[in-house]
């Protein structure tokens, strides 16, 4: 069984950065697709960026398009998420998530999936 935990998150004022890892287990991470989810207070979870298992394919949210950067470090089994430029509007609770191979816009789409880590942007 594949575990995803993701950390990184804290409180940071707006026009700042954070970097979010997510750390992936149990499986063999290079067959893994690794995306970044987040659920903001009273809204539904959306999905911000993914990294397909190659490293060659990602994506990204509209609103968060040149902003944040998405990488992997498969020795590391770890992927990063770069958030930089951060908005009130990013306040939410992130969780990374796995599939095989290939990435998927939603979270249950995901065949792993782990807990959060809560990124908090101040005005």
């Amino acid at each position: 069984r594949c575990s995803c935990k993701a950390s990184g998150g804290g409180l940071v004022q707006a026009g700042g950065s954070l970097r979010l890892s997510c750390a992936a287990s149990g499986f063999t991470v290079d067959n893994l697709a690794i995306g970044w989810f987040r659920q903001a207070p009273g809204k539904e979870r959306e999905g911000v960026s993914c990294i397909d298992s190659s490293g060659s394919s990602s994506y990204y949210l509209g609103s968060v398009k040149g902003r944040f950067s998405i990488s992997r470090d498969n020795a590391k089994t770890t992927v990063y998420l770069q958030m930089s430029s951060l908005k009130p509007d990013d306040t939410a609770v992130d969780y990374c998530a796995a599939r095989h191979y290939r990435c998927s816009s939603a979270y249950y789409g995901m065949n792993y999936r782990g807990k959060g880590t809560e990124v908090t942007v101040s005005s």
